[in-house]
């Protein structure tokens, strides 16, 4: 990560290995998006940012990460209305590198990413 974005964000969610305890057996419920960057990403993260307390964003120099706790909801219609222009979940899907989590396209306007596997079996 480039100074100048941890000085962007204050925040670095990736622990050092030296500071993973690798005996745990505890599950972690995060779930994040990493985007290529663009307009419509970086959109999407502010949006997200200004609206999730639970998201911290990460701006990186050619990608965005956006991370969350539980669950992401990205609503089409909100980011269309914060971005400008139309946001559709395939543009969406275009902008996005990788994911970690359940990602359930619920309807051409919601796109969940789920960190705990058991939420999302009410979509399977």
């Amino acid at each position: 990560m480039s100074s100048i974005a941890r000085n962007a964000t204050k925040q670095n969610i990736f622990k050092s290995m030296k500071d993973i305890d690798l005996t745990s057996r505890e599950v972690s419920h995060q779930c994040g998006v990493t985007m290529n960057d663009s307009v419509e990403a970086r959109a999407i993260a502010e949006f997200m940012e200004e609206n999730d307390p639970k998201v911290t964003v990460t701006y990186n120099p050619a990608t965005i990460r956006i991370d969350g706790e539980g669950k992401l909801i990205f609503k089409m219609s909100e980011i269309t209305e914060y971005l400008g222009r139309d946001m559709t979940a395939e543009t969406f899907e275009v902008n996005t590198s990788t994911h970690y989590g359940r990602m359930v396209r619920v309807d051409d306007d919601t796109v969940i990413l789920f960190g705990d596997m058991n939420e999302v079996m009410e979509f399977i």
